[in-house]
């Protein structure tokens, strides 16, 4: 399936990845129209843990730390997806750096949902 690239990003098609789970990865992706899904692979199965739509990002982690994709991005439907490497994202926060606080505010809500799922998964147990 070949990819479309736009003035946008790129426009990726229904069940197409985005990114893998395990592959390196070094810049963030917003979502720029459409739905993605975020998969995690677990013992030969993959499991739907969030789906993002227009204006979420994805991948953050890789702009601060060297280390594989944690879960696999799936397009739902057709969406567009703007990719910012790491050079790009420094120059824009420091033209604005309420964007990094956006950024870490985010992730920090990430964290904490994921930290509350896992509390309440040991508490079935």
């Amino acid at each position: 399936m070949k990819l479309e690239t736009n003035s946008l990003g790129t426009v990726y098609f229904d069940g197409q990845d985005i990114i893998r789970q395990g592959t390196v990865g070094n810049c963030l992706y917003v979502i720029q129209k459409g739905k993605v899904e975020v998969l995690k692979e677990a013992k030969g199965k993959e499991i739907k843990v969030a789906e993002l739509s227009e204006k979420d990002f994805f991948g953050e982690m890789g702009l601060f730390e060297k280390d594989v994709r944690s879960c696999t991005i799936r397009s739902v439907g057709q969406s567009t997806i703007l990719t910012i490497d790491k050079k790009s994202f420094y120059k824009i926060i420091q033209n604005d750096p309420s964007i990094a606080f956006n950024l870490l505010e985010k992730m920090s809500q990430r964290l904490r949902k994921t930290t509350e799922n896992l509390h309440n998964n040991n508490d079935l147990g």
